[in-house]
């Protein structure tokens, strides 16, 4: 499978100068203070339009794409943020795109993918279902199956991101990225080798689905229980490409627990003024649950999606009443 390259990025960007503007970073004092003794930057990747980062490796995958193979139409499979990101740049790009969602999806993240003219299939208990029913569709319609990590073209759309992140503040001293498929840590380790190699890259996954995390403790793919309420976090093994380079590049992995994750969501949503979904929170949420980890050091937490569902939200309210 092809590694992508930071060349591969530079390109990317170029992909999508015009169609994205870059997102804000910005230090909140209140953040800071409440959460470690660190000085605290967010990136937020949560007002892209489509409410997440995913949008840009969508953009570089379908713009890479041929018109036979657009022809064709794509399927993916997601628990959301990926399926709103293929759907997006399936409209841009006049493909037909069809999505696998898990059974009982989030009904916001599943409505804005209809409504980006997507189909939306429900099928599977878990992500891995989804994944299976995926793969057999986009067989019986000849379309291209689009994983939710293993495209060196998604990765290297994401690194678009920490472009930005390292040209808005080359200071940094840790980048702590949330992990689901891995995509975007993958993508900050190649950045961050090629221009702030003194930079550390900090995986983040919740506690409930730890595949990714225990495939690169273990050093090969495992599969782990998948029981995790954060959507974005919620996969249940780690991804061939996305660990190759974390193994060769990541400086640690971190496992975060869902209160904390919901604890997060609401430092940022108080402190921050910052919608965020699990996901988006969980780097926060490592600085809550590691703070020795980033005690006096300059750390930049992706907050990478604000896909957030009403009941999610009534959860994040409940957990601090």
């Amino acid at each position: 499978m092809y590694v992508p390259t930071i060349s591969d990025v530079f390109r990317a960007r170029r992909v999508l100068n015009g169609l994205l503007p870059p997102t804000p970073m910005w230090s909140y004092a209140a953040l800071s203070a409440t959460v470690t003794a660190a000085e605290v930057f967010v990136k937020h990747e949560n007002v892209q339009p489509t409410g997440a980062f995913k949008v840009r490796g969508g953009l570089t995958l379908l713009a890479g794409m041929g018109p036979d193979e657009r022809a064709r139409g794509i399927v993916g499979y997601s628990t959301g943020n990926h399926a709103q990101s293929l759907a997006y740049a399936a409209a841009w790009a006049g493909a037909t795109c069809l999505i696998v969602m898990p059974e009982n999806p989030n009904p916001a993240k599943a409505a804005a993918v209809r409504a980006l003219g997507a189909e939306v299939v429900e099928a599977g208990a878990t992500f891995e279902g989804a994944w299976e029913a995926a793969d057999k569709i986009a067989a019986e319609r000849g379309a291209r199956l689009v994983s939710a990590a293993n495209e060196p073209e998604l990765i290297a759309g994401v690194g678009t991101a920490y472009l930005e992140v390292f040209e808005q503040n080359p200071d940094l001293d840790v980048v702590v990225v949330p992990v689901g498929g891995g995509s975007g840590a993958a993508a900050a380790c190649l950045v961050a080798a090629a221009v702030a190699p003194g930079c550390e890259i900090v995986a983040v996954q919740a506690a409930g689905s730890p595949g990714a995390h225990d495939s690169w403790r273990s050093g090969e793919i495992v599969n782990r229980p998948n029981q995790t309420s954060a959507e974005g976090l919620a996969t249940g093994s780690g991804f061939e490409l996305t660990q190759q380079i974390m193994r060769s590049q990541l400086a640690d992995f971190l496992l975060v627990d869902d209160d904390t994750i919901r604890h997060a969501q609401w430092l940022l949503l108080r402190d921050a003024h910052t919608l965020a979904e699990g996901a988006g929170a969980a780097a926060v949420a490592a600085l809550l649950a590691f703070p020795q980890r980033f005690a006096g050091r300059r750390v930049a937490v992706m907050c990478t999606g604000a896909n957030a569902s009403e009941m999610e939200l009534s959860r994040v309210v409940a957990h601090r009443s």
